[in-house]
Protein backbone atom coordinates (compact mmCIF):
# COMPACT_ATOMS: atom_id res chain seq x y z
CA UNK A 1 0.00 0.00 0.00
CA UNK A 2 2.73 2.38 0.86
CA UNK A 3 4.30 1.85 -2.52
CA UNK A 4 1.05 1.98 -4.23
CA UNK A 5 0.32 5.38 -2.67
CA UNK A 6 4.00 6.85 -3.08
CA UNK A 7 3.11 6.62 -7.14
CA UNK A 8 -0.44 7.52 -7.03
CA UNK A 9 1.09 10.96 -5.16
CA UNK A 10 3.62 11.19 -8.14
CA UNK A 11 0.79 11.20 -10.74
CA UNK A 12 0.13 7.63 -11.38
CA UNK A 13 -2.90 5.80 -10.66
CA UNK A 14 -3.45 3.46 -7.64
CA UNK A 15 -3.55 0.30 -8.40
CA UNK A 16 -5.82 -1.71 -5.80
CA UNK A 17 -5.32 -4.87 -7.67
CA UNK A 18 -1.94 -4.73 -7.41
CA UNK A 19 -1.38 -3.53 -4.33
CA UNK A 20 -4.12 -6.40 -2.80
CA UNK A 21 -2.68 -8.81 -5.02
CA UNK A 22 0.85 -8.02 -3.53
CA UNK A 23 0.08 -8.89 0.27
CA UNK A 24 -1.89 -12.04 -0.65
CA UNK A 25 0.16 -14.08 -3.13
CA UNK A 26 3.10 -16.08 -2.28
CA UNK A 27 6.85 -14.60 -3.08
CA UNK A 28 10.07 -15.08 -2.21
CA UNK A 29 10.75 -10.94 -0.32
CA UNK A 30 9.85 -11.01 3.23
CA UNK A 31 9.23 -7.24 4.61
CA UNK A 32 10.50 -7.10 7.89
CA UNK A 33 10.03 -3.70 10.40
CA UNK A 34 12.99 -1.78 10.64
CA UNK A 35 14.36 -4.18 7.93
CA UNK A 36 13.02 -3.45 4.49
CA UNK A 37 12.85 -6.36 2.06
CA UNK A 38 14.38 -9.90 2.80
CA UNK A 39 14.94 -11.77 -0.80
CA UNK A 40 14.37 -15.45 0.60
CA UNK A 41 16.41 -17.87 -1.28
CA UNK A 42 16.41 -21.21 -3.07
CA UNK A 43 17.19 -24.59 -2.19
CA UNK A 44 18.69 -26.89 -4.60
CA UNK A 45 18.59 -30.55 -3.46
CA UNK A 46 19.27 -33.92 -6.00
CA UNK A 47 18.03 -31.45 -8.55
CA UNK A 48 15.03 -29.99 -7.43
CA UNK A 49 14.81 -25.98 -7.25
CA UNK A 50 12.74 -25.42 -3.71
CA UNK A 51 12.30 -21.74 -3.29
CA UNK A 52 12.10 -20.81 0.36
CA UNK A 53 9.09 -18.18 0.46
CA UNK A 54 7.05 -16.25 2.61
CA UNK A 55 4.18 -18.73 3.46
CA UNK A 56 6.80 -21.34 4.05
CA UNK A 57 8.50 -19.42 6.67
CA UNK A 58 4.93 -19.27 8.53
CA UNK A 59 4.63 -22.59 8.31
CA UNK A 60 8.12 -23.12 10.10
CA UNK A 61 7.07 -20.09 12.82
CA UNK A 62 4.08 -22.23 13.42
CA UNK A 63 5.82 -25.41 13.56
CA UNK A 64 8.35 -23.88 15.82
CA UNK A 65 5.52 -22.28 17.94
CA UNK A 66 3.44 -25.82 18.45
CA UNK A 67 7.43 -27.22 19.90
CA UNK A 68 8.11 -24.16 22.20
CA UNK A 69 3.96 -24.26 23.08
CA UNK A 70 4.32 -28.05 23.66
CA UNK A 71 7.51 -27.76 25.36
CA UNK A 72 6.00 -25.41 28.07
CA UNK A 73 3.24 -27.56 28.89
CA UNK A 74 5.03 -30.48 29.51
CA UNK A 75 7.64 -28.37 31.65
CA UNK A 76 5.70 -28.53 34.63
CA UNK A 77 3.13 -31.07 35.79
CA UNK A 78 0.39 -30.46 38.76
CA UNK A 79 -2.39 -31.74 39.40
CA UNK A 80 -4.52 -28.56 38.67
CA UNK A 81 -3.13 -27.62 35.50
CA UNK A 82 -2.73 -23.79 34.70
CA UNK A 83 -1.31 -21.39 32.29
CA UNK A 84 -0.09 -23.01 28.83
CA UNK A 85 -0.67 -26.67 30.03
CA UNK A 86 -4.41 -25.88 30.97
CA UNK A 87 -5.41 -24.35 27.40
CA UNK A 88 -3.19 -27.71 25.45
CA UNK A 89 -5.63 -29.90 27.66
CA UNK A 90 -8.74 -27.51 27.22
CA UNK A 91 -7.78 -28.35 23.37
CA UNK A 92 -6.86 -32.34 23.66
CA UNK A 93 -9.90 -32.72 25.16
CA UNK A 94 -12.28 -30.80 23.33
CA UNK A 95 -11.09 -32.87 20.37
CA UNK A 96 -11.32 -36.06 22.09
CA UNK A 97 -14.66 -35.68 23.22
CA UNK A 98 -16.19 -33.13 20.62
CA UNK A 99 -14.89 -34.59 17.67
CA UNK A 100 -12.88 -37.76 17.42
CA UNK A 101 -15.48 -40.07 19.88
CA UNK A 102 -17.83 -38.17 18.91
CA UNK A 103 -17.48 -38.95 15.07
CA UNK A 104 -15.44 -41.82 14.87
CA UNK A 105 -16.58 -43.85 17.65
CA UNK A 106 -14.96 -46.42 19.90
CA UNK A 107 -11.68 -46.15 17.47
CA UNK A 108 -11.80 -42.49 17.93
CA UNK A 109 -9.00 -42.16 20.27
CA UNK A 110 -6.17 -43.39 18.37
CA UNK A 111 -6.55 -40.53 15.57
CA UNK A 112 -6.78 -37.38 18.73
CA UNK A 113 -3.10 -37.12 17.95
CA UNK A 114 -3.57 -36.39 14.13
CA UNK A 115 -6.88 -34.29 14.73
CA UNK A 116 -5.27 -32.21 17.86
CA UNK A 117 -2.25 -31.98 15.16
CA UNK A 118 -4.33 -30.69 12.60
CA UNK A 119 -6.53 -28.05 14.69
CA UNK A 120 -2.94 -26.55 16.32
CA UNK A 121 -1.53 -25.79 13.12
CA UNK A 122 -4.38 -24.52 10.97
CA UNK A 123 -5.42 -22.27 13.79
CA UNK A 124 -1.67 -21.07 14.28
CA UNK A 125 -1.38 -20.56 10.82
CA UNK A 126 -4.34 -18.67 10.14
CA UNK A 127 -3.23 -16.15 13.55
CA UNK A 128 -0.14 -15.37 12.36
CA UNK A 129 -1.83 -13.88 9.22
CA UNK A 130 -3.18 -11.00 11.49
CA UNK A 131 0.31 -9.97 12.71
CA UNK A 132 1.09 -6.86 10.48
CA UNK A 133 4.18 -8.49 7.80
CA UNK A 134 3.75 -11.57 8.12
CA UNK A 135 1.09 -13.72 5.71
CA UNK A 136 -1.17 -16.66 6.15
CA UNK A 137 -0.01 -19.79 4.88
CA UNK A 138 -3.24 -21.54 4.66
CA UNK A 139 -4.58 -18.43 2.34
CA UNK A 140 -1.81 -20.21 -0.28
CA UNK A 141 -3.89 -23.03 -1.87
CA UNK A 142 -0.88 -25.05 -2.41
CA UNK A 143 -0.66 -25.82 1.80
CA UNK A 144 -4.68 -26.39 1.81
CA UNK A 145 -4.48 -29.08 -0.64
CA UNK A 146 -1.51 -30.38 1.34
CA UNK A 147 -3.68 -30.56 4.36
CA UNK A 148 -6.76 -31.97 2.35
CA UNK A 149 -4.38 -34.60 0.92
CA UNK A 150 -3.40 -35.59 4.83
CA UNK A 151 -6.72 -36.02 5.45
CA UNK A 152 -7.78 -37.67 2.25
CA UNK A 153 -4.69 -40.55 3.04
CA UNK A 154 -5.78 -40.84 6.68
CA UNK A 155 -9.48 -41.79 5.65
CA UNK A 156 -8.44 -44.23 3.19
CA UNK A 157 -5.73 -45.52 4.87
CA UNK A 158 -8.31 -45.81 7.92
CA UNK A 159 -10.80 -47.70 5.91
CA UNK A 160 -8.86 -50.61 4.59
CA UNK A 161 -6.82 -50.73 8.02
CA UNK A 162 -10.54 -51.67 9.60
CA UNK A 163 -12.12 -53.91 6.46
CA UNK A 164 -9.33 -54.67 3.91
CA UNK A 165 -9.03 -53.05 0.69
CA UNK A 166 -11.82 -54.98 -1.10
CA UNK A 167 -14.30 -54.46 1.89
CA UNK A 168 -12.97 -50.78 2.03
CA UNK A 169 -14.19 -50.42 -1.46
CA UNK A 170 -17.21 -52.51 -0.73
CA UNK A 171 -18.53 -49.89 1.55
CA UNK A 172 -18.54 -46.90 -0.81
CA UNK A 173 -21.63 -47.94 -2.05
CA UNK A 174 -24.25 -47.84 0.95
CA UNK A 175 -25.81 -51.25 1.76
CA UNK A 176 -28.86 -52.66 0.00
CA UNK A 177 -28.63 -50.60 -2.58
CA UNK A 178 -30.80 -52.21 -5.92
CA UNK A 179 -27.66 -54.41 -8.26
CA UNK A 180 -29.71 -52.15 -11.01
CA UNK A 181 -28.38 -48.69 -9.48
CA UNK A 182 -24.53 -49.92 -9.24
CA UNK A 183 -23.60 -48.26 -12.49
CA UNK A 184 -25.01 -45.18 -11.12
CA UNK A 185 -24.02 -45.38 -7.39
CA UNK A 186 -20.56 -46.60 -8.25
CA UNK A 187 -18.96 -43.65 -10.28
CA UNK A 188 -21.07 -41.08 -7.68
CA UNK A 189 -19.61 -42.36 -5.00
CA UNK A 190 -16.06 -42.44 -6.33
CA UNK A 191 -16.52 -38.44 -7.49
CA UNK A 192 -17.96 -38.39 -3.75
CA UNK A 193 -14.54 -39.88 -2.24
CA UNK A 194 -12.21 -37.28 -4.14
CA UNK A 195 -14.94 -34.20 -3.51
CA UNK A 196 -14.61 -34.33 -0.02
CA UNK A 197 -11.38 -33.10 0.43
CA UNK A 198 -11.54 -31.38 -2.61
CA UNK A 199 -13.94 -29.00 -0.60
CA UNK A 200 -12.05 -29.50 2.43
CA UNK A 201 -8.79 -27.62 0.49
CA UNK A 202 -11.31 -24.96 -0.99
CA UNK A 203 -13.51 -23.94 1.99
CA UNK A 204 -10.17 -23.20 4.08
CA UNK A 205 -8.48 -21.43 1.26
CA UNK A 206 -11.35 -18.97 0.00
CA UNK A 207 -12.30 -18.32 3.72
CA UNK A 208 -8.82 -17.23 4.84
CA UNK A 209 -8.14 -14.85 1.52
CA UNK A 210 -11.53 -13.49 1.50
CA UNK A 211 -11.32 -11.85 4.64
CA UNK A 212 -7.86 -10.16 3.95
CA UNK A 213 -9.38 -9.07 0.20
CA UNK A 214 -12.13 -7.51 2.08
CA UNK A 215 -9.69 -5.51 4.48
CA UNK A 216 -7.66 -4.07 1.61
CA UNK A 217 -10.22 -3.47 -0.57
CA UNK A 218 -11.72 -0.89 2.43
CA UNK A 219 -8.00 0.84 3.29
CA UNK A 220 -7.47 0.90 -0.93
CA UNK A 221 -10.86 3.24 -0.75
CA UNK A 222 -8.32 5.76 0.81
CA UNK A 223 -6.23 6.22 -2.05
CA UNK A 224 -8.58 5.55 -4.78
CA UNK A 225 -10.71 8.30 -3.49
CA UNK A 226 -8.18 10.53 -2.27
CA UNK A 227 -9.95 11.25 0.99
CA UNK A 228 -8.85 11.10 4.23
CA UNK A 229 -12.76 11.53 5.35
CA UNK A 230 -13.12 8.15 3.80
CA UNK A 231 -10.79 6.61 5.85
CA UNK A 232 -11.44 7.98 9.43
CA UNK A 233 -15.06 7.45 8.83
CA UNK A 234 -15.57 4.38 6.45
CA UNK A 235 -12.35 2.74 5.55
CA UNK A 236 -10.78 2.05 8.76
CA UNK A 237 -13.87 1.46 11.26
CA UNK A 238 -14.85 -1.26 8.95
CA UNK A 239 -11.84 -2.82 8.76
CA UNK A 240 -11.32 -3.31 11.95
CA UNK A 241 -14.85 -4.20 12.06
CA UNK A 242 -14.04 -7.11 9.51
CA UNK A 243 -10.90 -7.93 11.62
CA UNK A 244 -12.84 -8.95 14.78
CA UNK A 245 -14.90 -10.83 12.49
CA UNK A 246 -11.59 -12.34 10.97
CA UNK A 247 -10.61 -13.94 14.67
CA UNK A 248 -13.77 -15.55 14.49
CA UNK A 249 -13.22 -17.24 11.46
CA UNK A 250 -9.80 -18.23 12.36
CA UNK A 251 -10.96 -20.49 15.18
CA UNK A 252 -14.32 -21.47 12.68
CA UNK A 253 -12.19 -22.54 10.38
CA UNK A 254 -9.73 -24.74 12.35
CA UNK A 255 -12.72 -26.30 13.75
CA UNK A 256 -14.50 -27.03 10.84
CA UNK A 257 -11.82 -28.40 8.63
CA UNK A 258 -11.21 -30.77 11.78
CA UNK A 259 -14.01 -31.88 12.48
CA UNK A 260 -15.10 -32.52 8.65
CA UNK A 261 -12.11 -34.44 9.31
CA UNK A 262 -13.09 -36.60 12.03
CA UNK A 263 -16.52 -36.80 10.45
CA UNK A 264 -14.78 -38.42 7.07
CA UNK A 265 -12.36 -40.82 8.88
CA UNK A 266 -15.99 -42.11 10.65
CA UNK A 267 -17.75 -42.67 7.59
CA UNK A 268 -14.51 -44.83 6.70
CA UNK A 269 -14.51 -47.05 9.83
CA UNK A 270 -18.13 -47.38 10.71
CA UNK A 271 -19.10 -47.57 6.92
CA UNK A 272 -21.18 -51.49 7.98
CA UNK A 273 -23.21 -49.29 10.26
Amino acid sequence: MEHQAEGHGAGQPFDAGEAIFHHILDSQVMELPFVGEVHLPTLHLFGWDLPITRNVVMMWVACAAILLLTALARRRRSLVPSGVHNAFEAAIVFVRDELARKNIGEHGDRFVPYLVSTFVFILICNLLGMIPYASTATGNISVTAALAAMAFLTVQISGIRQYGLVGHFKNLVPHGVPRALLPIMIPVELMGMFAKPFALCIRLFANMIAGHIVILALISLVFILRSAWVGAILSVPFALFISVIELLVIFLQAYIFTMLTSLFIGMSVQAEH
